[in-house]
């Protein structure tokens, strides 16, 4: 099997988060934090 020269091929960054997919990942990782360490967590 041969591929395409008129293939567009992008390239692969499986571990790339956008900017706002950065910020939800960290504030998930706060809640967990918080949850962890507090018998009842308030959020205000």
């Amino acid at each position: 099997m041969t591929l395409s020269t008129t293939t567009a091929w992008a390239p692969v960054r499986p571990y790339a988060l956008s900017h706002l997919d950065a910020l939800e990942s960290e504030a998930v990782h706060i809640f967990r934090e918080v949850a962890g360490e507090f018998e009842r967590p308030v959020v205000l």
